[in-house]
Protein backbone atom coordinates (compact mmCIF):
# COMPACT_ATOMS: atom_id res chain seq x y z
CA UNK A 1 0.00 0.00 0.00
CA UNK A 2 1.28 3.41 -0.92
CA UNK A 3 0.25 6.66 0.70
CA UNK A 4 1.07 10.17 -0.42
CA UNK A 5 -0.17 13.39 1.08
CA UNK A 6 -0.85 16.53 -0.96
CA UNK A 7 -2.17 20.00 -0.42
CA UNK A 8 0.16 21.62 2.05
CA UNK A 9 1.21 25.21 1.77
CA UNK A 10 1.58 28.54 3.48
CA UNK A 11 -1.49 29.95 5.19
CA UNK A 12 -2.24 32.79 7.53
CA UNK A 13 -3.56 32.04 10.98
CA UNK A 14 -7.30 31.68 10.90
CA UNK A 15 -7.32 30.29 7.41
CA UNK A 16 -8.31 26.90 6.05
CA UNK A 17 -6.58 24.23 4.07
CA UNK A 18 -7.55 20.77 2.87
CA UNK A 19 -5.03 17.99 2.65
CA UNK A 20 -5.54 14.93 0.49
CA UNK A 21 -3.92 11.53 0.63
CA UNK A 22 -3.86 9.25 -2.36
CA UNK A 23 -4.09 5.62 -1.28
CA UNK A 24 -3.08 2.92 -3.71
CA UNK A 25 -2.62 -0.81 -3.50
CA UNK A 26 -5.24 -1.31 -0.81
CA UNK A 27 -6.47 0.31 2.36
CA UNK A 28 -6.19 -0.25 6.08
CA UNK A 29 -9.04 -0.50 8.56
CA UNK A 30 -7.79 2.50 10.48
CA UNK A 31 -6.17 5.37 8.64
CA UNK A 32 -5.55 8.97 9.35
CA UNK A 33 -3.07 11.72 9.93
CA UNK A 34 -0.23 12.59 12.20
CA UNK A 35 2.15 15.53 12.06
CA UNK A 36 5.66 16.40 13.02
CA UNK A 37 6.81 19.92 13.72
CA UNK A 38 10.50 20.83 13.42
CA UNK A 39 12.41 19.43 16.36
CA UNK A 40 9.31 17.81 17.82
CA UNK A 41 7.98 14.30 18.20
CA UNK A 42 5.33 12.88 15.92
CA UNK A 43 1.85 13.86 17.06
CA UNK A 44 -1.42 12.10 16.31
CA UNK A 45 -3.92 14.40 14.61
CA UNK A 46 -6.96 12.52 13.33
CA UNK A 47 -8.07 9.04 12.44
CA UNK A 48 -10.89 7.42 10.53
CA UNK A 49 -12.28 3.93 10.29
CA UNK A 50 -12.18 3.28 6.57
CA UNK A 51 -15.31 1.12 6.48
CA UNK A 52 -17.57 2.94 8.90
CA UNK A 53 -16.24 6.46 8.49
CA UNK A 54 -16.09 6.95 12.26
CA UNK A 55 -13.57 9.62 13.11
CA UNK A 56 -11.48 10.49 16.16
CA UNK A 57 -9.23 13.44 16.91
CA UNK A 58 -6.54 14.74 19.18
CA UNK A 59 -7.67 17.37 21.66
CA UNK A 60 -5.45 19.93 19.95
CA UNK A 61 -7.44 19.80 16.69
CA UNK A 62 -10.90 18.69 17.80
CA UNK A 63 -13.51 21.09 16.51
CA UNK A 64 -11.16 22.59 13.94
CA UNK A 65 -10.07 19.66 11.78
CA UNK A 66 -12.25 17.10 10.03
CA UNK A 67 -11.06 13.81 8.61
CA UNK A 68 -12.99 12.11 5.84
CA UNK A 69 -12.51 9.58 3.07
CA UNK A 70 -13.85 8.87 -0.37
CA UNK A 71 -14.02 5.11 -0.81
CA UNK A 72 -14.57 5.33 -4.54
CA UNK A 73 -11.51 7.51 -5.06
CA UNK A 74 -9.41 5.77 -2.39
CA UNK A 75 -8.58 9.17 -1.00
CA UNK A 76 -8.26 10.41 2.54
CA UNK A 77 -8.85 14.05 3.43
CA UNK A 78 -8.08 16.40 6.28
CA UNK A 79 -10.02 19.65 6.32
CA UNK A 80 -8.21 22.10 8.54
CA UNK A 81 -10.02 25.24 9.69
CA UNK A 82 -9.08 28.01 12.09
CA UNK A 83 -5.42 27.25 11.54
CA UNK A 84 -2.97 28.36 14.19
CA UNK A 85 0.78 28.81 14.09
CA UNK A 86 1.05 25.74 16.32
CA UNK A 87 -0.36 23.69 13.43
CA UNK A 88 2.83 24.25 11.44
CA UNK A 89 4.28 20.82 10.69
CA UNK A 90 4.78 18.17 8.06
CA UNK A 91 1.55 16.20 7.84
CA UNK A 92 1.58 12.52 7.01
CA UNK A 93 -1.23 10.17 6.19
CA UNK A 94 -0.74 6.84 7.83
CA UNK A 95 -2.02 3.46 8.79
CA UNK A 96 -3.43 3.69 12.32
CA UNK A 97 -2.21 7.23 13.01
CA UNK A 98 -2.03 6.62 16.74
CA UNK A 99 0.45 3.81 16.19
CA UNK A 100 2.39 5.56 13.40
CA UNK A 101 4.10 2.47 12.09
CA UNK A 102 3.41 2.99 8.38
CA UNK A 103 3.13 6.24 6.51
CA UNK A 104 3.78 7.90 3.20
CA UNK A 105 5.43 11.05 1.99
CA UNK A 106 4.26 14.05 3.94
CA UNK A 107 3.22 17.53 3.00
CA UNK A 108 4.37 20.71 4.73
CA UNK A 109 1.84 23.08 6.26
CA UNK A 110 3.13 26.43 7.42
CA UNK A 111 0.84 28.80 9.30
CA UNK A 112 2.00 32.35 9.73
CA UNK A 113 0.80 34.55 12.57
Amino acid sequence: VQLQAFGGGLMQAGGSLRLSCAVSGGTFNRMGWFRQAPGEEKEFVAGINWLSGRTYYSDSVKGRFTASRDNAKNTLYLQMNSLMSEDTAVYYCARDPQVMDYWGKGTLVTVSR
